[in-house]
């Protein structure tokens, strides 16, 4: 790559950090603002997890055709077009006033996220291939842990400036960036996208051609599975830790939040680059380096949530919680990287989103069970502790994991 072409490749990846940032502190401050929403507008435990799973469950179904649309269609303009949407839909919910108006507003933000991730993630790997591409994707997710760490800003802006303040503020703001980026942001030129044969470059992929091109290799379903369940474990203890640190060591809503969000995703900021880079490195020598970077992560990741959920001191808790956060995020940077090793070149952002929908489909599922076994009595270090034994799981998962596409084709 050139110097003007690499040049090029890291500006995409700065325009999407902050589209990557507004997108997850648009859809988890609301897990911060548990106390003044419930003071607001009446509803139990289940129907506060609900909000946030009903978003996951919309925007897990979704997924697959929001990533079908960024193989089909211009990626960039899928990006823009989806930031609008959710920017239009964050603004709205500012303005709900009751349950079921807010639950609309979820379910929509669901739809209009659902194209984001898998696209960006693809477009970064058009751009970047090779020995940049887990850095590459890694310097991206940190705008997700950033947006996800001052996210813990809506329970304190919450207690000051009412709850929906944020969502009136953060909507107006992502309106005009994607105003900006109609402007700036564009798709690699056909010649760098990695497609098998110089023929399917004009090619517009179909579904079902992607669906069973992706059911033909195995490593995709250990990928599938890893991502779905590590889905449980994460979200589990994104959407219940501020109330967990709010209930086990009698911190207010804002504390809790910042506490929450702030500890755990400022070490994730870190972790993710540190795994990109490491990955990226080691793939140098071995075929398998993004692979066995991720799995390393989980085994030290399992074990820091295990202590967090025992002990009854808060600095010990938060700790663990920023062990967790620095090593499970090494898949993060390496998940589209690694699905790049087995799977079509022509179907990575509809894979990207086929996965997506497992993992936040049963990430729903976790939050909404957790809401539940509240109302009924169960602390939720129990929920951390299940949240620990599945990611032992998902390290199992990634073992027989091989790369099967040449290195013309995935980039290693």
């Amino acid at each position: 790559m050139n110097r003007e072409n690499l040049s090029r490749a890291w500006m995409i990846v700065a325009m999407l950090w902050l589209v990557a940032l507004l997108n997850y502190f648009d859809r988890l401050m609301l897990t911060t603002m548990r106390l003044s929403i419930k003071e607001a507008i009446p509803m139990t435990d289940a129907e506060f997890g609900l909000l946030t799973s009903v978003f996951l469950w919309v925007y897990a179904g979704l997924s697959p055709f929001g990533g079908y649309l960024a193989d089909r269609f211009n990626r960039s303009r899928v990006i823009i077009g989806s930031l609008l949407f959710w920017s239009l839909v964050t603004f709205l919910t500012g303005q709900a006033r009751t349950f079921h108006q807010l639950l609309a507003a979820r379910a929509l933000m669901g739809v209009s996220e659902a194209a984001y991730i898998p696209a960006a993630l693809a477009l970064i790997a058009d751009y970047h291939r090779g020995s940049t591409r887990s850095l590459a994707t890694g310097i991206h997710e940190t705008g997700i842990f950033i947006g996800s760490a001052i996210g813990g800003l809506g329970g304190w802006l919450a207690m000051r400036c009412g709850w929906s303040f944020s969502f009136t503020v953060f909507g107006v703001v992502g309106i005009v960036y994607s105003v900006l980026l109609a402007f700036t942001l564009t798709d690699a030129p056909a010649g760098d996208r990695r497609l098998t044969e110089k023929s399917e470059a004009v090619a517009r992929p179909k579904l079902w051609e992607a669906m069973v091109s992706l059911c033909s290799e195995r490593d995709f379903f250990c990928l599938a599975g890893y991502w779905g369940l590590l889905g449980i474990a994460g979200w589990a203890i994104v959407g219940w830790l501020p109330s967990y640190l709010n209930e086990r060591f009698q911190l207010d809503q804002g504390t809790a939040g910042l506490s929450a969000t702030g500890y755990l995703f400022v070490a994730a900021f870190f972790g993710v680059l540190f795994g990109g880079w490491w990955a990226d490195r080691w793939s140098r020598t071995n075929e398998r380096g993004r692979v066995l970077v991720t799995l390393i992560g989980l085994c030290i990741a399992a074990p820091a949530v295990l202590v967090a959920a025992q002990t009854d001191v808060l600095v010990v808790a938060i700790v663990g919680m920023t062990i967790y956060g620095f090593t499970r995020v090494f898949g993060d940077a390496n998940m589209m990287p690694m699905l790049c090793l087995v799977s079509d070149p022509r179907y990575r952002a509809t894979g990207y989103g086929v996965i997506n929908m497992v993992s936040c489909g049963l990430g729903g599922v976790a939050i909404y069970a957790g809401g539940k076994l509240m109302d009924h009595g169960m602390s939720l270090s129990v929920l951390f502790l299940f949240s620990a034994g599945i990611m032992v799981v998902c390290a199992l998962l990634l073992v027989p994991v091989r790369p099967r596409r040449l290195p013309d084709q995935c980039g290693i």
